[in-house]
């Protein structure tokens, strides 16, 4: 018997609710420069110059272990980097909504699994 956590559609049906909690979470502190001790507060009073650097250190970590084929540690380092972008949004005061609204628009034009395309630099 599998539990509701553990249950794909439970995972998959909270999962755009997950990103919103955690953003409304932290954009609470990021608004009110939070004295709450702990990682978000340290990295608020840091600056976005700090959560930017840790959100480049968590993609490394996920392309790391995914280079080693680890993938447990691909899904650990993934919900760091899920964090710490979330929390660079609500520094940048940018809403998870507008990211959808993004993605949603890259979809009607590029379909659902490609991304929009960069130009090729001239050589």
């Amino acid at each position: 018997m599998s539990t509701p956590a553990s249950h794909p559609d439970s995972i998959l049906a909270m999962s755009p609710d997950a990103i919103a909690r955690l953003w409304g979470a932290i954009d609470d502190h990021v608004k009110l420069r939070s004295p709450v001790p702990g990682r978000t507060a340290r990295l608020v009073l840091a600056g976005r110059r700090k959560m930017a650097q840790k959100l480049v250190e968590e993609a490394g970590e996920v392309a790391v272990a995914a280079a080693v084929e680890d993938r447990a540690e691909v899904i650990e380092e993934s919900a760091d980097l899920i964090y710490h972008l979330t929390l660079l949004w609500a520094a940048l005061g940018i809403r998870p909504e507008e990211v959808w609204a993004q993605m949603a628009s890259r979809e009607r034009v590029y379909g659902l699994a490609e991304k929009r395309a960069k130009p090729i630099p001239e050589l």
